[in-house]
């Protein structure tokens, strides 16, 4: 048991999903786990462990923001020996190329956020994903003909912005798409030895102004979460 995680010891598997929403990870733990338990209420952030294909998988709620996720992914390595992590979550997409409903992968993940900062003495850290998450995600998309893409994002503290021009030295450099926690995420994940991935679906494109109707995210979320499963299930 931690601070803000509710579970005994052993009961929270090496391999995790996070989502930002608990409400998604309890509807997605019981569709897709068998025998699911809920093994954190604390705050209403939920957790659960249940079982996929004869692999032992956890699947829990962080909250939105790299301030939350980071408190919980800290917790989870260090109270709960969490081994790998994967983020099946959300994008906007930053690029007219991207359509909605389209998987990304994230490579590295830049952020206008000073956590980093705070902790490299002002100096720049470069958040990568484990490569081979990456690569089996990868594969399992190419397998089951799902279209995908593989670049960087960007993690921001800030969702509502005043300045329309933000996000252009961002794109002007080959950043594809915008959200809250992967720079966090694979920060952490460097610090405790951890493998991380984060697995995203443009919901919105800031570019066409597209976006996705609730019904279509109910699709995106579920085929993230299998996705993210099946790799899980041979990392």
């Amino acid at each position: 048991m931690s601070i803000h995680i509710g579970a005994r010891e052993g009961e929270i598997a090496e391999a995790i999903i996070i989502s930002g929403d608990p409400l998604r990870i309890k509807h997605m733990a019981s569709i897709l786990l068998e025998d699911a338990v809920c093994v954190n209420e604390v705050r209403g952030m939920l957790g659960y462990t249940g079982w996929y294909q004869g692999q032992r998988i956890s699947m829990m709620g962080t909250g939105m923001g790299m301030p939350s996720t980071a408190i919980y992914l800290h917790e989870l390595a260090q109270s709960y020996h969490v081994k790998t992590v994967i983020r099946a979550g959300t994008m906007g997409a930053m690029n007219a190329a991207l359509d909605l409903g389209d998987v990304f992968l994230a490579i590295s993940a830049s952020t206008d956020s000073a956590m980093n900062k705070l902790t490299f003495n002002d100096g720049d850290f470069a958040p990568t994903a484990s490569f081979e998450l990456l690569e089996g995600a990868a594969s399992i998309c190419k397998s089951k003909q799902i279209p995908f893409k593989v670049g960087q994002v960007l993690s921001t503290d800030v969702f509502y912005s005043e300045d329309e021009h933000r996000l252009q030295p961002w794109m002007r450099h080959g950043v594809l798409g915008i959200e809250m926690e992967t720079a966090a995420i694979y920060t952490m994940a460097a610090r405790f030895g951890m493998k991380a991935l984060s697995v995203l679906s443009v919901s919105d494109n800031v570019i066409t102004g597209a976006s996705a109707s609730s019904e279509s995210r109910e699709k995106q979320y579920r085929q993230m979460f299998e996705i993210a499963l099946e790799v899980l299930k041979v990392a």
